[in-house]
């Protein structure tokens, strides 16, 4: 059964359409990756989820039943990009004072703070100002305070914004950590790089429609431009081609060609190896993330070819 599922939602203001028949499902203990330019209707979306705005259409079913905001919203977390801290209030009676909010007693408050300052290398940080942090060190705290209380749905809206890599990498620990013990995430960014990374499935938004959603892996199989890479033990001559493949770029002894209708992998694997040229590489090149974005948004599918690592 879903954790979260969306039905038809629509949000629409004076001028435009915000949301315009969105619907998706993420199941339990799922990383999903909400993802779309700016202005794509993320935003309004994610607070139709936390029930900061009503939808003027749709239905929103969380665990198992109808939305409830009132009550809820105890049982989700929501990081927005927007920070909403309080910039002369110390760090720690900040935390406090958040996890009160959320329902939790003192002495659970202040056991589950004193946890997470530790994971995250806050220790130090108690008695210093929202005011005197830099900007990832506020991220960190936004991060702490919106899963101190252990809630069900967690929804991070950029959360590696500011972070360097190594902060960064410590809350990607985090999250893929909270997702293995049962919490589900939803990750909104515009990076697509990190979704690949961290994402199990994405549902893409433009327009403030959904353009596509599925897993990582099938939508990048869907999208792929039956291309290869090849590495082999001498040069050829430039732009070869036959009846099995067509040459994409060349450099030296290798290649990225593209595979004819009806051939496969081991058709090119046979046509080098007839000619005694030893293939010393050879793997399917498949879309990232963002040329499907690009694709899908821009409407263009020039996309530049360069090699790997090989």
């Amino acid at each position: 059964m879903a954790i979260l599922e969306l039905s038809h939602l629509k949000k629409y203001y004076a001028t435009q359409k915000a949301v315009d028949d969105v619907s998706f499902s993420i199941e339990p203990g799922q990383i999903f990756g909400l993802l779309g330019p700016n202005g794509a209707g993320k935003t309004t979306l994610l607070r139709m989820i936390t029930g900061i705005f009503y939808p003027d259409e749709g239905t929103i079913t969380f665990d198992g039943k109808k939305f409830d905001p009132e009550n809820d919203i105890q049982r989700i977390g929501y990081m927005p990009e927007e920070r909403g801290l309080y910039k002369k209030m110390k760090i720690g009676d900040q935390a406090m004072f958040l996890a009160r909010l959320k329902g939790l007693s003192q002495p659970e408050a202040m056991a589950k703070i004193k946890y997470w300052f530790e994971r995250l290398e806050m220790q130090s940080w108690w008695d210093k100002k929202v005011e005197d942090l830099s900007k990832g060190m506020s991220q960190k705290l936004q991060f702490v305070i919106t899963v101190l209380h252990e809630p069900k749905l967690i929804i991070l809206d950029e959360p590696f914004s500011g972070l360097d890599p190594v902060n960064a990498n410590l809350i990607k620990d985090q999250i893929f950590e909270l997702a293995q013990k049962g919490s589900t995430i939803i990750f909104s960014t515009h990076r697509m790089e990190q979704v690949e990374e961290i994402c199990d499935q994405i549902a893409l938004i433009n327009l403030g429609k959904k353009v596509l959603d599925g897993k990582v892996e099938d939508i990048r199989q869907q999208y792929k431009e039956h291309l290869y890479e090849i590495k082999l033990d001498r040069e050829i001559a430039a732009g070869a081609t036959s009846s099995v493949f067509e040459t994409v770029n060349q450099a030296g002894n290798k290649m990225i060609v593209r595979i004819n209708e009806g051939r496969t992998g081991n058709d090119i694997l046979r046509y080098f190896l007839d000619q005694n040229i030893e293939v010393q590489h050879f793997g399917e090149i498949l879309p990232s993330l963002n040329e499907i974005f690009i694709r899908l948004v821009h409407g263009t599918n020039a996309v530049t070819r360069s090699f790997h690592n090989i």
